[in-house]
């Protein structure tokens, strides 16, 4: 009897577009109401193109997490997502790691909503990736990244742990976290925080 091969999961993970909680930082740049208007526009544009592919399931992990419960707010501003949870506490790495032990069996890519240049091909490569490795990272310029995958077969292992976020380290940091296991890297992009990142982003 064959066994089904397991499901693909792509997480994304955003904030609730409201005005003046997102995209502060750029706001300083641009403007409130551009800055919104950017991520909202980010965010449906991302979900629309990677939601409905069938090579995975998308799921939408969300902040504040009160705000998984305004569905309305989300199939607006995330038209291609119909799968929800909610970020929950901690730093970065802990949401992170929290949302990935949660979901169901099967690899896991998760991406955040603020980079232009993501394209389905890099997800599909990150999936296959996962194929034969045990972790695929998507390096950002800054020493972070901006998508990290995990096979969590045979088990979960957490990249996470005392990560230096929002520094050169962090991605150093996270393949330390999974010393001898098999770790791919993909394309390098850059995510959308401020003023000189949004003039070299090509939308």
């Amino acid at each position: 009897m064959r066994t089904r091969p397991l499901q693909n999961h792509l997480v994304i993970f955003a904030k609730a577009p409201r005005l003046g909680r997102v995209k502060t930082r750029l706001a300083r740049h641009i403007g409130g109401v551009g800055a919104w208007a950017f991520y909202r526009g980010m965010l449906a544009g991302l979900t629309r193109r990677l939601g409905r592919d069938r090579r995975w399931r998308c799921w939408l992990a969300v902040s504040p997490d009160q705000s998984i419960f305004d569905r309305g707010l989300w199939h607006a501003a995330a038209p291609g997502c119909r799968s929800f949870l909610s970020q929950g506490g901690g730093d970065l790495g802990a949401r992170m790691a929290r949302v990935m032990a949660l979901l169901p069996p099967g690899p896991v890519v998760l991406i955040g909503s603020d980079i232009p240049g993501i394209q389905s091909k890099m997800i599909a490569r990150a999936f296959k990736l996962l194929g034969n490795h045990d972790a695929v990272f998507g390096p950002a310029p800054d020493g972070g990244y901006w998508l990290v995958g995990l096979r969590r077969r045979p088990h979960f292992s957490d990249p996470f742990g005392g990560v230096r976020w929002s520094t050169s380290h962090a991605l150093a940091d996270s393949r330390a976290n999974l010393a001898g296991l098999r770790i791919a890297l993909i394309d390098e992009l850059e995510d959308v925080d401020d003023g000189p990142s949004f003039a070299r982003c090509k939308i």
